[in-house]
């Protein structure tokens, strides 16, 4: 099973290289390419960067990545990956995927970023590995406007949002699950063992 992290050249992807790496069968590869990310079994988009400098690298790709979805092309995106899903962001210019119809807005909080654990609410991303607690470090947050393509919340200081969407075989997170422990690897295996099967 091929497995392609497209590198929005945000930084640092040891950790989650190294969970996917651990699914059995697994052949990980990284591509900053974002068309040529698309010949693979299951797509990845990480959690690092700033909206606006991740939505211009994917830009030459946007259509072909989107109708790659449409079709059925598995795909993780976490964190900003899980933004990039949406329509747009205020964090910055620049198209996300729009697969998930809603916008990414700033965190409604004192504290701002959230950095740290906190809970999932009503987890129903994967039957095989339902999370309780992981961990979080964003600044801005899904605002999904279909109700029905969330399945998990949390909540930071009041502002309840989606800590999980998912339709298909097209799931993002909010959190990080590669550093969630071993609880956060093995949902990471288990959603690609789920997809692969």
């Amino acid at each position: 099973m091929r497995v392609t992290l497209f590198d929005y050249g945000a930084g640092n992807l040891h950790s989650l290289i190294k969970a996917l790496a651990t699914t059995p069968g697994a052949d990980v590869r990284v591509q900053e390419d974002p068309l040529r990310a698309l010949d693979t079994d299951v797509l990845v988009l990480p959690g690092v960067g700033a909206f606006g400098s991740a939505a211009a690298r994917l830009a030459p790709g946007r259509e072909a990545m989107r109708k790659a979805l449409d079709a059925g092309l598995p795909c993780l995106g976490i964190c900003l990956g899980m933004q990039l899903l949406f329509e747009e962001s205020d964090e910055g210019a620049g198209q996300g995927l729009g697969y998930f119809p809603g916008r990414v807005t700033r965190l409604a909080a004192r504290h701002v970023p959230q950095i740290g654990w906190n809970d999932v609410e009503e987890d129903r991303a994967l039957k095989s590995a339902r999370l309780s607690t992981v961990y979080y470090a964003h600044s801005f947050v899904c605002r999904a406007v279909e109700s029905r393509d969330v399945v998990g919340w949390t909540t930071h200081e009041g502002d309840r949002f989606p800590a999980s969407v998912r339709r298909g075989n097209v799931l993002g997170v909010q959190f990080h699950p590669e550093k969630s422990s071993h609880a956060g690897v093995r949902f990471v295996q288990a959603f690609l063992q789920e997809v692969a099967s």
